[in-house]
This record gives structure tokens, C-alpha cells and sequence, in this order.
């Protein structure tokens, strides 16, 4: 049962994200997890015996699907097509809104589990650790995309509340101003 409120990826994004190449975006994405687990190294240490599992990330309104291998000493994002899923431990399924909405807090991640807007398949106990090692990190990825691409981060900080605005999605930690380091 999907909870009304959540938005859906606007279709503008979706299409213009389907010709995006998967090797290129995976590079970046692990340049973002590499920083994250640096500058957040709770996110390993709350995934304990789970911390070489791999997680699926299905986005169901992304044209593509994320293969998460947090490690201990090189942490990697993938993308991957739809059409041949990647081997994994657990996956966690739903709308790109809801799992942002969990890692801004904006959402709450026990609701959003208990009303199936996002499921664990799989490993449950590491789906679970990992719901909770992003739910403790007070993740910002706006900040930490600004971090990412230091001269585009004023530009970041500008462009990303009004595609707030305009999605719905939680693009930044809702106790937080849009783009400020933690």
C-alpha cells in the first residue's frame, strides 16, 4: 500500500536519466560513497557484520537499478539496467521519494517500512542495518554533492531547493539549510 503524499519522480528526470551512460554514473556514485563513508564512518561501523553485503537499491521510478557495496577500504555504487539485476544480499524497493525522504529525515523509515512504501527483500537483518546506519548518519547529499564538486556547490545550493520545490523529493537533511555542510 503506497502512501499518497509521496511524489513521484518527476517523468522529466526519469527520461531525461534513462540515456544516461551506467559506467560514467557509477564512477561518480562511488566517488560520493567513497566521501560519504570517510566523512561519516558510523555508516560501517552501525552495518557491523553486514558491511560486505550487497545491497540492491531499487528505485522503482529510476530507469536503472543501484548495487551499494559499502567494504571496508573501497566502497562502491553501480548502476546497473533494469533488465539484468546484479547478484546481491538484500534490496531495499520503492520510490526514489521515499528513500530520500528516510535519509533527510523528512520521512520516517520505520512508517515508510510498516506501510510497504519501501520493502526489504533478501537479507532482512542487513537491510534493516542499513535503514539504520542512513537513518543515524543524518545523511545530507546536497551538502555532500557540494563537497563532491566544490565549484559548483553555490550553484548546488541555489538549483537544488527550487527542483525541491518542483519534485516534491527531499533533496537536503530537513534540519538543515539546503547545501550546508555538517
Amino acid at each position: 500500500m503506497t502512501t499518497p503524499e509521496l511524489p513521484r519522480l518527476p517523468l522529466t528526470l526519469t527520461w531525461a536519466a534513462r540515456p544516461l551512460p551506467l559506467a560514467p554514473l557509477s564512477l561518480v556514485l562511488t566517488r560520493l560513497a567513497r566521501q560519504l563513508m570517510r566523512r561519516h564512518p558510523g555508516l560501517q561501523r552501525r552495518l557491523g557484520p553486514h558491511v560486505n553485503s550487497r545491497f540492491l537499491l531499487d528505485l522503482t521510478d529510476m530507469p536503472f537499478l543501484l548495487l551499494l557495496e559499502p567494504g571496508t577500504s573501497a566502497p562502491r555504487v553501480t548502476a546497473h539496467p533494469r533488465s539484468r539485476p546484479p547478484a546481491h544480499d538484500a534490496s531495499i524497493v520503492g520510490l526514489t521519494a521515499a528513500f530520500l525522504g528516510m535519509m533527510h529525515g523528512s520521512l520516517d523509515g520505520d512508517a515508510l517500512f510498516f506501510s510497504r512504501d519501501l520493502a526489504i527483500g533478501g537479507d532482512t537483518a542487513a537491510g534493516l542495518a542499513l535503514r539504520n546506519a542512513i537513518d543515524d548518519a543524518e545523511l545530507d547529499l546536497t551538502a555532500e554533492l557540494g563537497i563532491l564538486v566544490k565549484p559548483l556547490a553555490p550553484l548546488l545550493a541555489h538549483v537544488l531547493p527550487m527542483a525541491e520545490r518542483f519534485s516534491g523529493l527531499a533533496l537536503h537533511r530537513m534540519d538543515m539549510p539546503a547545501g550546508a555542510p555538517k
